[in-house]
């Protein structure tokens, strides 16, 4: 099959060239020629972060802190709410730079989302066909975030399981949502030290690959470009945290796109990933297991972190469909499983930061207790994060999240422990999980950054 790829031209981009709000708001902004103060937006917000007059342009609050999570960009009837893409032009050039290698980076829920801006069901456009549209946009290496999501569990399995026999920290909270972790911050910060102490798989994956892949290659880091690919804005604020570089201070991500910003990367270069071939993730960094497949839905990475739990703790593996209770569009689900010399844990998964703020004040109160507790701040999920194609009236985050699922199910390996090369990876590089070196390049300090604090609200 021959490729459809029209000559390359360049592009202006079509966004709101005003002056921002304010610097601290960062990538979403609102543009007051199209707002016409209807509320929505505040009604998305779970912070307060959005104010205004009805039936006039609303604006940002500084002493309210956003969370990014971009849930008000997606649900505006006007459009009027828009990221800056202030990364794109940056990708372009960098994509055409000989000294540059660029890594792409794309996450399941982005590939199973993506089909969606060309008219087609969640999940036509297979992710064979997306990594030869990355490839004709000029990547180099194209690897999975599946494989980082496999770390991740690696290592958040292997936190909780110390955690829960140390009774110390708990509950242990998920950390993969930056919008969730912002949240955490601003709202109920005497908690943030039961977050999960490990990075996100877009920032284990950037930390690998300036690493063990540089040094497996022989390649300056600095000349390697990490493109991570997300369902989320939050994700760009994430890879600009202090915390999250090297040593010599190289950001683990360079830059951090949404779905949306892929589609325009692929129209204006005329790249129609329907039509293309289908190709395969690189090796070493392109494997991955069901579990990490459903990292993108609600439940996903609950239920991949208790499967490896389950095998840290008994040494064999549990029926990988054992923790379904996890699963489904509940935006509050509790469960309780048994894990033999372990005991009886308690777990529950939210999605929404709505649901959130409930669950941490049922917490406070002393109506709940739970010993692992998984948070997405976007309703469904990253399936459902702010990054995805819109759709006017219409919520897809179930339709993909089933895509995931899925797929999950299709897998002949479906435990992150069993990925051959993230074992591979722990035994030539890492060491083992919660080791030195696994601590220093996987695990952040989420205590070192400062968000502005909120006012709780119920």
């Amino acid at each position: 099959m021959s490729r459809v790829v029209m000559e390359h031209i360049e592009y202006e981009m079509n966004v709101p060239q005003k002056k921002a709000d304010g610097d601290r708001m960062f990538f979403l902004q609102i543009d007051p020629d199209k707002c016409v103060g209807c509320d929505t937006c505040m009604g998305y917000c779970p912070t307060g972060a959005i104010y205004g007059d009805l039936g006039q342009p609303h604006k940002i609050s500084y002493e309210a802190p956003c969370i990014r999570c971009g849930q008000c960009l997606t649900h505006c009837p006007e459009m009027a709410i828009y990221e800056k893409q202030t990364w794109v032009p940056e990708l372009q050039e960098k994509l055409h730079d000989p000294s540059v290698k660029c890594i792409a980076m794309p996450a399941p829920a982005v590939r199973y989302a993506l089909g969606e801006a060309f008219g087609l069901r969640p999940g036509s456009v297979t992710t064979g066909k997306i990594l030869s549209a990355l490839r004709e946009l000029g990547f180099a290496h194209c690897w999975d975030t599946e494989f980082a999501a496999d770390v991740t569990i690696w290592e958040e399995a292997s936190e909780f399981v110390k955690r829960l026999s140390e009774n110390k920290d708990l509950p242990q909270f998920t950390s993969c949502c930056p919008g969730w972790v912002r949240f955490l911050k601003s709202q109920y910060p005497e908690r943030t030290e039961e977050l999960s102490t490990a990075k996100s798989p877009q920032q284990m994956f950037g930390a690998i690959a300036k690493t063990y892949f540089a040094e497996k290659i022989g390649i300056d880091p600095k000349r390697l470009f990490v493109v991570s690919i997300m369902p989320c804005v939050a994700k760009k604020s994430e890879c600009t945290l202090p915390t999250m570089r090297g040593e010599d201070g190289i950001p683990d991500v360079d830059v951090s796109i949404t779905t949306r910003e892929l589609d325009i990367m692929l129209r204006a270069n005329h790249i129609s990933p329907v039509h293309l071939p289908e190709e395969e993730f690189d090796s070493p960094l392109g494997s991955g297991t069901g579990a990490a497949v459903v990292f993108g839905a609600t439940g996903g990475v609950m239920d991949a972190a208790l499967r490896s739990a389950y095998y840290l703790v008994t040494g064999e593996n549990p029926d990988p469909d054992a923790f379904t209770a996890v699963r489904g569009m509940d935006g509050w689900k509790e469960a309780s499983f048994n894990i033999p010399t372990a005991g009886e844990v308690k777990v529950a998964v939210v999605s929404g930061l709505g649901n959130a703020r409930k669950l941490l004040y049922a917490l406070e109160r002393g109506e709940v207790s739970y010993d692992f507790v998984e948070v997405m701040a976007c309703p469904g999920g990253c399936a459902g994060g702010g990054g995805q194609p819109i759709h006017d009236g219409q919520e897809l985050a179930e339709a993909r999240g089933g895509v995931l699922w899925r797929l999950d199910k299709g897998e002949a390996l479906r435990f992150s422990h069993e990925n051959p090369d993230v074992q591979a990876l722990y035994r030539d590089y890492l060491g083992k999980p919660l080791g030195e070196k696994s601590h220093h390049l996987l695990h952040t300090d989420h205590l070192a950054w400062e968000m502005p604090q909120a006012q709780r609200g119920q």
